[in-house]
């Protein structure tokens, strides 16, 4: 199915309404709209955007805000059509206003509000269908999305807080490309000038940086394509390959000081995304397979997956999560008097708390563990430069002396 944005009137009230409806053809929506007890006006295809469709362009703010007004509006008690126009109307997104306008066209099609959602998996994740599809069902539509803009709300600004904790250490590794580039570009060629004006023969690192030096001015050109081909490898190896996926995601769970927050990250995506389901009264199987889903580790999935398995068997999720790699202890053992008490998901959501809380002290403390080691590689990079370009300078004014 296409989608179409539509101008029409109203049957009954003549009121001008516009909108995105699902069709196989331009025909096919207008009669589609006809059904509907609309009189159309004009019906055109969607088109794509420059770099691709409407959703490629939703950012997790857009996100956020949108099930925030649609919570509080279905909560105050207006229909799901009437909340999903007043959201359209009111969004400064451009892209989200296209998403919201096909859902709705879809809605008033007769469509279920899961099935609208489902069109746009790249917008909508599992987590999220599946708190739609259970409020819808359950009668508590208000009550999932008011959960789903607090968990989002919340991830957003767990992965503001390690983007921010990276910032410094890429500041710093730009402050030692750059001066590196500069004694290699300016002042490694005059202290090659200098000795050949002498008649003398240069030292060994000095010769070793000046070989490095004339290396890139005339091989520039092939260092920046070698460089693209290198970035363009591993970007298509990670994100295109499912080896390349593997290597990535294990990669971050065993990283020197990265490794230990990617875990608790993913533990907490993990309790936090099944306290979520099961308190909105989702199967325990389906809350236990798309929290493992909601980690988004290919590595982490699959050892989390064997839990499944021995839930099918009759076993209690506590056991399940024992002894599983990359699972802190924390969260079966929540799980376990959450059993006995009757209350898994609220135990689960504690477990979650822990380990959201370690996460900020962790991610806050990034930056000082890094900051000493990067004072050192810079300092040691810089210093063998200058021992090979000022060092020899100085010896020359020495012996001229």
């Amino acid at each position: 199915m296409r989608s179409y944005k539509y101008k029409a009137k109203e049957k009954t009230t003549g009121k001008m309404v516009k909108g995105v409806i699902q069709a196989d053809t331009e025909q096919a929506a207008g009669r589609l709209l006809v059904e509907q007890g609309f009189i159309p006006q004009t019906v055109t295809e969607e088109g794509k955007g420059l770099f691709g469709d409407a959703k490629d362009h939703v950012t997790s703010k857009d996100r956020i805000t949108f099930t925030r007004q649609m919570a509080t509006l279905i909560g105050a008690g207006l229909p799901l059509a009437t909340s999903l126009r007043t959201v359209a109307e009111q969004t400064q997104s451009k892209a989200m206003k296209t998403i919201v306008e096909s859902i709705l066209g879809n809605v008033e099609s007769g469509r279920t509000l899961y099935d609208s959602f489902s069109k746009y998996p790249d917008v909508f994740n599992g987590v999220y269908l599946a708190l739609i599809k259970a409020g819808e069902t359950s009668g508590t539509l208000d009550m999932a999305l008011r959960r789903l803009a607090d968990q989002e709300e919340k991830d957003a600004a767990m992965m503001s807080k390690i983007r921010g904790a990276l910032v410094y250490p890429a500041i710093i590794l730009v402050v030692i490309i750059g001066v590196l580039a500069f004694m290699m570009i300016m002042v490694v060629p005059q202290v090659k000038g200098l000795y050949e004006d002498m008649g003398k023969q240069l030292p060994g690192l000095t010769k070793f940086l000046v070989g490095i030096s004339d290396f890139f001015g005339q091989f520039w050109w092939l260092v920046l394509i070698v460089l693209g081909m290198i970035v363009g490898g591993v970007y298509y190896f990670v994100k295109r390959t499912s080896t390349g996926r593997k290597v990535a995601d294990s990669f971050k769970l065993h990283v020197p000081l990265f490794g230990a927050l990617f875990r608790k990250l993913y533990v907490s995506r993990f309790a936090r995304t099944a306290e979520m389901m099961l308190a909105t009264g989702v199967p325990m199987l389906d809350s236990v397979a798309i929290a493992i889903d909601s980690t988004s580790n290919t590595v982490v999935e699959a050892e989390y997956s064997k839990a499944l398995e021995i839930i099918k068997g009759g076993k209690p999720l506590s056991e399940s999560l024992k002894d599983r790699d990359y699972m802190l202890p924390l969260v079966p053992q929540m799980a376990s008097i959450g059993e006995e008490s009757g209350k898994i998901d609220e135990m689960l959501g504690k477990a979650a708390q822990v380990y959201e809380s370690e996460l900020d002290e962790q991610i806050n403390n990034i930056s000082t563990m890094i900051e000493p080691i990067l004072m050192v590689i810079m300092a040691g990079l810089i210093g063998v430069v200058i021992g090979g370009t000022l060092l020899p300078i100085y010896s020359l004014v020495s012996n001229v002396a």
